[in-house]
């Protein structure tokens, strides 16, 4: 098990890049699989998840090229369906929860997909049922083998259906789009996820020669085809690593550039910062972060404590309440972080806490925050990351802290960002990875 020691106190300089979506590329290497033609993929983060994804496919039978440093072929001309059946494949998926998504491409082009209940962050419970009651509700049979562990699901022929789907999921929407495109009939899904990375997925789908629309909102409608041919996409800027980059320069009191961020895509994450009074800056598809000396907390009209809380899209993504919680640690004034959808992820302020933050755990779901306005810096500690977003979180808290960190369990930082202490280190921090 691999550990990041910080030394921290040094101000950051510079610019640096965010990588590619790492939510996005889950879905649209799954989506490859729709059809036997080439699909080129650029702007591939090089990240945990995405390279397991990445091999899984290979195993299948997938033709897959690195064509560059994050450029990718695929070619699902020759897919090995009986490797799906095999314990292997089985055991892969359950570490992989992006593996879910290959449910819909490979039900609707090949009639048949084994997946077991797959894993990823020990976040609270993140139920199935948008998935499996979608692509359900378009004729496939799901069969559960206890004795595996596995679902079998099969289908002859997929047919559209009207769909009221009991949560905006946008991997389960994923799913049931790339489901319906071979469908036969019409789909349509309301109550569909509609974040940029899903419109990203629909987009490309479009180019292949599905018949989508409705993208951006809420009602989708699919149109079923034959067959779908080959593509280029180029993956957008991770929107959660702008966010903790945005959250990282206000903390560590640096200036700071964020480039190519493809502003237009953020949604309300700049303005969500910006209520914690952090000055965000554009300048064409960068954003400027200057340096803070303090940052003020906003309250809302009638003056009662600013709540932030995450919604699905246009709303705040919950992805980056964690590193919000923690920007809020050393602002001036208070806040309530209030994590609506998982409920579990809010446990690791116990770990601010020892740090020096103040902050009241309500309950699963909500935290106040009291910040320190500077006057108080956080102090190093020992810590162990128990996802993704709370490992860049405490990544932040430790880079401001005074003195040195220790965070165990890196892997979960390395599922969603690429060699995040090299980068980092490029503009001035002090990170070893042991």
């Amino acid at each position: 098990m691999a550990s990041f020691v910080i030394e921290g106190g040094h101000k950051l300089h510079g610019d640096i890049y965010p990588q590619g979506a790492k939510n996005e590329a889950l879905q649209i290497i799954c989506a490859t699989l729709l059809t036997g033609e080439p699909v080129t993929v650029e702007n591939v983060p090089d990240i945990l998840d995405v390279n397991n994804l990445i091999q899984l496919l290979r195993d299948m039978g997938v033709k897959v090229s690195k064509d560059g440093i994050d450029k990718y072929t695929f070619q699902a001309d020759n897919v090995d369906l009986k490797y799906l059946e095999s314990d292997e494949f089985v055991t892969k998926c359950s570490k992989l929860r992006g593996s879910i998504m290959l449910v819909g491409p490979l039900v609707s082009r090949f009639g048949k997909a084994i997946v077991s209940k797959p894993g990823g962050d020990k976040i609270g419970r993140r139920r199935l049922d948008t998935h499996f009651l979608g692509i359900e509700a378009l004729g496939a049979k799901f069969l559960y083998k206890e004795d595996r562990k596995v679902y079998e699901i099969t289908a002859e022929q997929l047919e559209g259906k009207y769909m009221l789907l009991d949560e905006a999921s946008v991997t389960g929407t994923a799913n049931i789009v790339m489901a319906a495109t071979l469908a036969k009939g019409k789909t349509i899904i309301y109550n569909a996820a509609c974040e940029p990375y899903l419109q990203q997925l629909c987009k490309m789908l479009n180019r292949m020669g599905a018949k989508i629309s409705g993208i951006a909102s809420n009602l989708l409608t699919i149109e079923g085809v034959e067959s779908l041919q080959g593509t280029t996409h180029r993956i957008l800027p991770d929107m959660i690593e702008v966010g903790s980059f945005i959250g990282m320069a206000a903390m560590t009191g640096s200036e700071l550039t964020i480039k190519d961020v493809c502003y237009d895509q953020l949604g309300i994450i700049p303005d969500s910062f910006r209520r914690l009074g952090i000055t965000v800056e554009q300048n064409k598809d960068d954003i400027i972060i200057p340096a803070h000396e303090s940052y003020q907390i906003e309250s809302f009209l009638d003056g009662s404590i600013m709540t932030i809380a995450d919604a699905p899209w246009p709303g705040l993504t919950p992805d980056l309440l964690s590193v919000m919680l923690v920007v809020a640690t050393q602002a001036n004034g208070s806040v309530l972080i209030h994590q609506k959808m998982f409920e579990s992820r809010l446990f690791f302020v116990d770990k601010l806490i020892d740090m020096g933050a103040q902050i009241i755990l309500c309950d699963p779901h909500r935290a106040v925050v009291i910040g320190h306005n500077h006057r108080l810096q956080l102090k190093g500690g020992n810590m162990t990351s128990p996802d993704i977003r709370a490992g860049i979180a405490l990544l932040i808290a430790a880079m401001s802290a005074n003195g040195i960190s220790r965070i165990h369990n890196i892997e979960q930082i390395d599922r969603g960002y690429q060699n995040i202490e090299g980068r980092l280190n490029a503009i001035g921090a002090r990170i070893t990875r042991i």
